[in-house]
């Protein structure tokens, strides 16, 4: 679709405001009147624009509003997590416009659910789908796909649902969580941050300038990949950190630590956590040390980043239980540096991708890229 360059500015401001006048329009541009009126009857013409009503101005005249129209089409946003699959279909204003849930092997039919909730006849533009991984670019120019196998199946199996021809953008999805941080959580009003996700695994996004950080090889941030241990007597192992630090090693040292009379063990460290809230004094001693190791991850964090604010994420690493274990070790290794517990929750990542899925879109009706997601 060719669109003039003052259509192209005009619907990527309508598509942020969601509606607008024509002197909304013309300031949000920086463009004359008269600019824009053409530029909105191409829009209008081309099916991406359309009329939605009129509002009243303080002199009492009235003006036309005007809103995205059919052929703008709509975005999806994949969340593949490690156990469930959140996706979202999204209008390129960012309005929902369908969403769905299922387990990770139910991720393609779940993906055609929401396909099939989208308007009717709607273009789709771009899609975005969040991995636990690296994306990189495949051998044979089809595209992004994870780079290891870690996520390499389920997105297979995922992206037979997807129709032909529609760009697909892979994105970490710690760096999508990240995103929704920014614009919706704890870190609103705060350009530079580190998101630091604890869970099944570690994770860490950077946050510079209102921007992710991606690094050379698209893996910055992979703290999975610090050497780990590091001493004489022991050398590194591949992702040992993160061996160390996951879910499934937090309970195997809640399990050695249980005593006779603590009652069951607990299998998930959901349950964990809920003892340790409750006063289990068992459960709250492994959920401390639990806390020291990720202040210590922290401290490298601050170290490398100075980022002024670390956001504990996953789903360990948001519960505020963690809080004073992580600042006091933080305090104890490093210089000051804020910490609070992520508010997006289970959603963040879904949210972050669907934002990126809306830019990406944008760029795909104007062919212009947004600088800033």
């Amino acid at each position: 679709m060719h669109l003039s360059e003052s259509a192209r500015v005009v619907f990527d401001v309508l598509a942020g405001t969601g509606t607008a006048t024509r002197p909304q329009l013309a300031t949000g541009a920086g463009l004359s009147k008269p600019t824009v009126s053409a530029a909105v009857a191409e829009l209008e013409t081309a099916g991406l624009a359309a009329h939605s009503g009129r509002a009243s101005g303080s002199t009492g005249r009235s003006a036309a509003v005007y809103r995205l129209g059919p052929a703008a089409g709509a975005v999806l946003a994949v969340d593949l997590g490690p156990a469930e699959t959140r996706v979202r279909g999204c209008a390129l204003d960012g309005t929902l416009l369908a969403e769905g849930t299922g387990s990770r092997p139910e991720a393609a039919g779940t993906v055609r659910e929401v396909l099939d909730a989208l308007p009717a006849g709607a273009p789709l533009r771009a899609v975005v789908v969040a991995v636990g991984d690296v994306p990189t670019r495949d051998g044979e120019g089809a595209g992004e796909r994870p780079a290891t196998a870690k996520a390499g199946p389920v997105f297979d199996a995922m992206a037979v649902a997807l129709p032909e021809g529609v760009p697909v953008h892979l994105e970490n999805n710690v760096n999508c969580a990240a995103l929704a941080e920014l614009h919706e959580g704890a870190a609103v009003g705060r350009d530079t941050f580190g998101y630091l996700r604890i869970g099944v695994g570690i994770g860490l996004a950077v946050v510079i300038g209102g921007r992710v950080l991606r690094g050379a090889n698209g893996a910055a941030g992979e703290v999975a990949r610090l050497p780990y241990p590091w001493d004489d007597d022991r050398a590194p192992r591949h992702e040992g950190l993160e061996q160390r630090m996951g879910s499934r090693t937090l309970l195997r040292r809640a399990a050695e630590a249980w005593r006779d009379g603590d009652g069951p063990r607990p299998r998930t460290a959901q349950r964990l956590l809920a003892l340790s809230a409750q006063g289990h004094a068992t459960a709250r001693a492994v959920v401390d040390a639990h806390a020291a190791d990720v202040g210590r991850l922290a401290a490298a964090v601050a170290a490398v980043l100075d980022p002024g604010l670390i956001v504990l994420g996953g789903g360990t690493g948001a519960d505020p239980q963690l809080l004073p274990g992580v600042r006091a070790e933080l305090a104890r290794l490093s210089w000051p540096t804020e910490v609070v517990s992520s508010v997006v929750g289970d959603t963040g990542t879904v949210a972050g991708a669907s934002r990126l899925a809306v830019a990406h879109g944008i760029q795909t009706v104007t062919g212009a890229v947004r600088t800033k997601h």
